[in-house]
């Protein structure tokens, strides 16, 4: 009989009922014959390391059993992770208080895939969504903005976005946000744009110096050791100068709003989707080859729904509140603070 995915032998009594001189089912037996398919259980191991091929000799281990064959395994892995690629693509977020965003493109089978990902106020990590590109462009991010918004991604309150700088995403962000966002640049791309410029002897301090001046405390501190910098490169590279300024007052946001000291760590750059680009890595590279987008969709759906699993509230969520409060008074979006401190 069929139990779950797997066929298993099993020996059934056969009974009669003497009055009526009939076969009579036994309950137990029909039981075994509803237990649900376990493929959500089946998709998890896939995705977390085991080969459907192991999959079918690590069963065969387990219990005398048959049919459950690497294709027999795939064929179920596609139909369970079709099933989580529709769920997560339509999951509404209408009840998520999204207050900050990372966008953030990761190399796939010579493709980019667009993650976003989201913090609600109560600093849970989500997943937003993705979309696959060939480039960060404008026109492609845009239509990807306006899906989150259709599924019920609220941005009225005001929006905090952080990315590495990308032109592409800025520009999308500007066309679809207008003046209800606000951008943080990346502090980790800009210091490291600047020392790949620099000879090799000199990156160490210019790496030091730069760390330095963005762990200031105030706006103004932070900005006076940029601008040190600054002039002491104009006396060793021209380049490194011109990569400084382009976007520097982009990378000074959180100082800008006085909570650099509160969410530097976890929005000054864009470490968060980060480590989520590093969790999917671990799930979706055992697959050497890619068949085709359908499969890349599948994989990276159920790569990033495990990755989120996983994630831990922002650090010093409780204060978020806050950073709402700052980025309403900035865009001039009105409203009451007992709002503001409730949600």
């Amino acid at each position: 009989m069929l139990i779950g995915e797997e066929k298993v032998r099993i020996k059934v009594p056969r009974v009669i009922d003497n009055e009526v001189k009939k076969n009579v089912s036994l309950n137990n037996y029909n039981l075994l014959k509803k237990l649900p398919a376990p493929s959500e259980e089946l998709m998890e191991k896939v995705i977390l390391g085991i080969s459907q091929r192991d999959y079918e000799r690590v069963s065969k281990d387990c219990m005398e059993s048959f049919g459950l064959s690497q294709s027999n395994v795939s064929r179920k892995f596609i139909e369970a992770s079709a099933k989580a690629l529709e769920e997560f693509q339509e999951r509404t977020l209408i009840e998520k208080d999204v207050i900050a965003m990372l966008i953030d493109g990761k190399s796939l089978a010579k493709q980019r895939i667009i993650i976003a990902l989201g913090v609600t106020i109560e600093g849970e990590k989500i997943v937003l969504g993705f979309i696959q590109s060939s480039t960060e462009n404008s026109r492609s991010i845009k239509q990807f903005l306006k899906s989150l918004i259709s599924r019920g991604l609220n941005y009225k309150k005001g929006i905090f976005c952080v990315t590495d700088g990308s032109k592409g995403i800025k520009k999308a962000m500007d066309e679809v946000f207008g003046k209800k966002y606000l951008h943080q640049r990346s502090q980790w791309h800009k210091r490291e744009n600047v020392v790949s410029y620099l000879k090799e002897e000199d990156q160490k301090e210019y790496r030091k110096r730069l760390q330095i001046a963005y762990s200031e405390r105030t706006y103004s501190q932070a900005k006076q050791g940029l601008m040190e910098i600054r002039e002491d490169l104009r006396q060793i590279n021209l380049s490194a100068v011109k990569s400084l300024d382009e976007g520097m007052e982009e990378t000074l946001t959180l100082f800008k709003l006085g909570v650099s000291e509160i969410f530097g760590v976890s929005l000054g750059t864009t470490n968060c989707i980060e480590n989520l680009n590093s969790l999917l890595a671990r799930f979706i590279n055992k697959v050497k080859y890619w068949k085709n987008s359908d499969q890349i969709f599948r994989w990276v759906a159920c790569g990033l729904m495990e990755a989120e699993r996983r994630m831990k509230k922002i650090r010093n969520y409780k204060s978020l509140h806050l950073l709402r409060e700052r980025i309403m008074e900035t865009l001039k979006i009105k409203t009451t603070k007992s709002y503001i401190k409730a949600a």
